[in-house]
């Protein structure tokens, strides 16, 4: 059906164009037809498009300026809104478009370019400058917004359609910025004031945060935040920060100035939150980093390293190191005051000599703090960890010997029977934490050697405090130091165990004699290379225990011929039941004191000669056993004159006075004190096997390469010798050699040596 009416036409038309342009897109709609329907519906277009006249475009276009201007004077629109996108979607139709846009674009920029008046005004003070415009701002956004919903048809066809053109919101920000932010007296206005507000922040005041975020994402929006803002932004953040730095490192201690750092980077995070352009928070961080830190990582460390690991100050310690690890080559700096800081210290342990008792204890709390800061302090950092590994190796190694030799002492101590302050876990927690340190020491044969010394005592004078202990440090040495390292001393618990099978048959043998005799005796038959070597001391013994000596003897050479037993009275023991006025006591003693005690049943005093020469005991030996006899806590014998030390002429009597609360007194512990000479002995022993060690060693390799240079030949020993030698001491060894015809120099090239068969 034909419809006749003009207005109904219009809007046929009208129908047709949306069809035909909608968003730049020809839309074809198909009707599905329903089942059973008859007939098909088909709409066609009129073949003449309707005139559209001068006067109605005129008209419309004054409409809908007066409508712009309304939107721009904030006062009310006579039109409504639907009329006037009807109206702007009629124009379009009708191919007015470029105009249309041309002319809303001019209204526009008039309207712009009148705003610039207002910030003329130079009496404004800086914040009111920002509010009057974030205001010019936030209605230019408003009035854009209502704007472009009213021409919204003609943003969605014609200026879609052309890629040149801005959209009308786009155009809207290129006259704010073409008229109002890029005139210079304004941008530096409105920078300025911004950074005034945010250094005000810095310094402390509260300011006006949204007003900030306001102008800051104008400028964003605008596309003029880095050129006008964030260069100079960044300039003043470093020229602040490179002057605070300054002054707090001359005014503050270290740890106040860690926390301050701390403070001031989550302040700056949190302006990137809150207002600044995300873009600048990576220039922002690295430029208080940097002015902060990054200029003063040396000085940091210098400052206040030492005391913050002197006094174990772990909550800084991570803090250092969590901003030390946020700056270029922070991480190197704190390594290299770290490394210094564990030589230094550990020095100090070990190299002085007035501190040796402590050594051993001091050195394992000073492990277990360093090892607990790196832990929770440095993230169990593998750098940190292996250079604290290399920093101890370096100063324990500084002093050679002793620390090695302390160690095994520390180790007896522990080990040994009446060290009641640790539980079984503790004592293995404790060889644990020796064991760790005890790595670090190049001269492990040093450590050997008293270890086995240590050993020897506590098994055959019956003082080790548990089989458990002692086979588990055994097996945490053999682990450590291989097979042959403990072999020895595994040695050493054998013969323990065989020597108790051979008394309970020696027991049996005693009783079947004719005359059994009233002394018990304990033998501990020791294989000689496993044990410490003993000076073989003569002394007189009573005749009963010569004769039961001599009754062990004809036992044991019947069962193993062959054998030669030499007897060994410096660790020997005994218990002697002794008769005082208090009544009867057992006195555990050592066999040195009891030949002298057995004297007293002949006769009530001696001199220190007439002792000597009945006992035979060597000189010094004497002197300590009578000082421990009546010096020292229970007094057995009295001393005339009275005093600390064993003179010449000293008389000693029988103490029949002696009390005690115990019924058994223990007065051998003398036994287990190491004398000055015991130590000396057992050090030059370790130096004797080293120099036969060499000699071995460059025999081996002599033999095995026939002929080497001098240069090669260290260096092959260096890699074979378990202990630290001077190059000096490897020439004397291979002077030693060639003399004794291992070995000789070529004739021609006195560095290179050839090898005797």
């Amino acid at each position: 059906t034909s419809m006749a009416e003009d207005n109904r036409q219009s809007k046929k038309a009208n129908f047709s164009a949306l069809a035909e342009h909608t968003n730049g897109l020809t839309k074809t709609s198909t009707l599905a037809s329903k089942p059973g329907a008859s007939k098909k519906l088909v709409i066609k277009n009129f073949k003449d498009r309707p005139k559209l006249l001068d006067s109605y475009t005129q008209e419309t276009w004054k409409k809908l300026q007066e409508a712009v201007g309304a939107i721009q004077k904030s006062t009310s629109i006579k039109y409504n809104l639907e009329e006037l996108y009807q109206a702007v979607e009629n124009l379009c139709s009708y191919k007015v478009s470029p105009t249309l846009y041309k002319q809303l674009r001019q209204v526009c920029e008039d309207h712009v370019k009148a705003q610039i008046h207002q910030f003329r005004e130079y009496s404004l003070d800086n914040v009111s400058f920002l509010k009057r415009m974030n205001k010019c701002w936030q209605d230019h956004c408003r009035q854009m917004i209502m704007i472009r919903s009213i021409f919204l048809f003609l943003d969605r066809t014609y200026v879609l359609q052309n890629s040149m053109l801005p959209s009308i919101w786009d155009t809207g920000l290129e006259l704010f910025r073409t008229h109002i932010i890029t005139d210079k007296m304004v941008q530096s206005r409105t920078v300025d004031g911004i950074l005034e507000l945010v250094e005000r922040e810095r310094s402390g005041e509260a300011v006006d945060r949204s007003l900030l975020r306001s102008l800051l994402s104008m400028l964003s929006d605008l596309q003029v935040y880095k050129e006008s803002f964030e260069q100079k932004f960044l300039k003043e953040t470093n020229r602040l920060y490179a002057a605070e730095g300054q002054r707090l490192m001359q005014e503050r201690e270290v740890p106040e100035y860690l926390h301050h750092v701390k403070r001031r980077l989550e302040e700056e995070n949190d302006r990137v939150i809150t207002y600044l352009d995300h873009s600048t928070q990576k220039q922002l961080i690295f430029t208080v980093e940097k002015q902060l830190l990054g200029e003063h990582l040396t000085a940091i460390l210098q400052k206040g390293l030492d005391s913050l690991l002197d006094g174990n100050r772990v909550a800084e310690l991570t803090l250092l190191y969590q901003l030390f690890s946020k700056v270029k080559g922070g991480l190197q700096v704190l390594l290299q005051h770290w490394r210094d800081y564990i030589k230094n210290f550990g020095i100090t342990i070990v190299a002085t000599p007035e501190k040796d008792k402590d050594m051993v204890q001091d050195l394992l709390d000073f492990k277990d703090k360093i090892q607990n800061i790196t832990e929770s302090c440095f993230q169990k950092n593998e750098t940190f960890v292996n250079s604290m590994k290399e920093s101890f190796e370096t100063f324990i190694n500084k002093r050679p010997n002793k620390p090695a030799e302390l160690i095994a002492k520390y180790v007896d101590s522990k080990l040994r029977a009446g060290n009641k302050e640790a539980t079984d876990e503790e004592l293995e927690r404790i060889l644990d934490k020796i064991m760790i340190i005890f790595r670090f020491i190049h001269g492990k044969d040093v450590f050997e050697a008293f270890y086995k010394k240590d050993l020897a005592k506590r098994l055959l004078v019956g003082k080790s405090a548990s089989v458990d202990a002692e086979k588990s440090m055994l097996s945490k040495l053999k682990h450590e130091c291989g097979a042959a390292f403990t072999s020895k001393l595994e040695g050493m618990f054998k013969d323990m165990e065989l020597s108790k099978d051979v008394m309970i048959q020696f027991k049996q043998y005693i009783q079947n004699q004719s005359d059994p005799g009233n002394i018990e005796l304990t033998v501990n038959i020791l294989t000689m290379g496993y044990w410490p070597t003993y000076i073989p001391m003569e002394v007189h013994l009573p005749t009963e225990m010569v004769k039961l000596q001599e009754v062990f003897k004809m036992f044991y050479l019947g069962k193993h011929s062959g054998r030669k037993l030499q007897w060994q009275p410096t660790l020997g023991h005994a218990v002697l039941k002794s008769q005082f006025k208090e009544g009867k006591k057992e006195l555990q003693v050592s066999l040195f004191q009891t030949l002298v005690l057995l004297m007293f049943n002949e006769g009530d005093e001696f001199t220190l000669e007439d002792i000597k020469t009945a006992t035979g005991i060597e000189d010094s030996e004497l002197r300590r056993t009578l000082q421990s006899l009546a010096c020292g806590k229970a007094r057995v014998l009295n001393k005339t004159p009275k005093g600390k030390d064993v003179e010449d002429g000293d008389k000693f009597l029988f103490n029949n006075e002696f009390k005690h609360k115990l019924f058994r007194i223990k007065i051998n512990q003398i036994q287990m004190k190491e004398t000055v000479e015991e130590q000396v002995s057992t050090t030059e022993r370790v130096f004797q096997d080293r120099q036969y060690q060499i000699d071995a060693a460059i025999v081996r390799i002599m033999k095995m390469r026939k002929t080497l240079s001098h240069n090669l030949l260290v260096s092959e020993l260096y890699n074979q010798l378990k202990f630290p030698v001077k190059p000096g001491d490897l020439k004397k060894r291979i002077e030693s050699l060639i003399d004794r015809d291992y070995m000789e120099r070529d004739k021609d090239n006195p560095n290179q040596y050839h090898y005797v068969a």
